[in-house]
């Protein structure tokens, strides 16, 4: 019973590894996918910014769009940390709810091996006082 609940619980342990390796690589996923996207809307920007720059020609013009370009950078850093943190929330909810589901799952199964025997040792039980009897 020993080495089956080991097995048990090797076999838990394996798939609680394999399930943070699925959502580690899902939340890292994402977070490139997000991280993608907010590079090309900075690259999209600041090319932008460039031919605006480039076609005035007055230096008040030219400083006022530099301001708006590390506003928006300022803008993009602050919705990437606020993604990084959600992201970050999410897994930890996640690896949260797979820990306590892991756990009532082990103590169901601990307890259907502690039923078990505690049934088998009364079934022994019986049996010696049966063989005593018949002795």
């Amino acid at each position: 019973h020993e080495r089956e609940h080991d097995r048990e619980i090797c076999e838990l342990a394996a798939k609680h590894s394999e399930e943070m390796e699925k959502l580690r690589a899902e939340l890292e996923e994402e977070q490139r996918l997000r991280l993608d996207e907010l590079r090309q809307q900075m690259e999209a920007t600041h090319r932008a910014e460039r031919e605006q720059a480039q076609l005035q020609s007055q230096t008040l013009h030219s400083l006022e769009l530099e301001a708006l370009r590390l506003t928006l950078n300022n803008m993009h850093t602050s919705q990437l940390e606020l993604t990084q943190s959600n992201l970050r929330k999410e897994k930890e909810t996640a690896l949260m709810e797979l820990r306590e589901m892991l756990n009532d799952k082990r103590a169901q199964e601990v307890a259907i091996l502690q039923s078990r025997h505690q049934l088998e040792w009364e079934k022994i039980k019986e049996q010696c006082l049966k063989e005593k009897e018949d002795l």
